[in-house]
């Protein structure tokens, strides 16, 4: 999504410090203080009118006194266990189970849908990258913007969509 978004035009706030790797070949568009969000929230005003890679732990973080418009992408467990099971496969550190992952999704689902503050739009991973136009519509009317949805569509690469179920 952060790719989609960055090829309609919105300007991604990241810092390059990932740099692309095999899972990711375009690159991570990823900002390392906002693992610091609920230390450093005042941070985020980096980010203002800026699309920002907010992992789904550290929304509750998240200022309430600002509105936010939050893309939140859905994948299923199953796949993503897969995929953080091969990217680890290196490390010693063990991927996190299915069961976890979906407890995860479903008390964050229900967080978002409590929060007066912010605003979302549920896009799942299977659809943006089997119909990217159709997802590219639907994220720039909802965030209405000026997006470039063609440029959005054609960011999308269907060969990095591995651990399909």
């Amino acid at each position: 999504m952060m790719q989609m978004l960055a090829a309609g035009g919105l300007e991604p706030l990241t810092d390059r410090a990932r740099a692309p790797d095999a899972w990711n070949p375009r690159g991570y568009l990823e900002w390392e203080p906002v693992k610091a969000l609920a230390r450093d929230p005042g941070a985020l005003e980096a980010a203002r009118g800026r699309a920002l890679k907010v992992i789904s732990a550290l929304l509750p973080a998240l200022p309430r006194e600002n509105r936010y418009r939050v893309v939140f992408m859905e994948r299923d467990v199953r796949e993503v266990a897969a995929s953080q099971e091969a990217m680890l496969a290196a490390t010693s550190a063990a991927p996190i189970a299915p069961e976890l992952l979906a407890r995860h999704v479903a008390r964050t689902r229900a967080w978002l849908a409590a929060q007066p503050h912010v605003a979302t739009c549920a896009v799942a991973f299977r659809e943006a990258v089997e119909a990217p136009r159709e997802v590219a519509v639907r994220v720039r009317e909802f965030l209405a913007l000026d997006l470039d949805v063609a440029r959005m569509a054609a960011a999308v690469d269907p060969a990095l969509y591995r651990f399909r179920r």
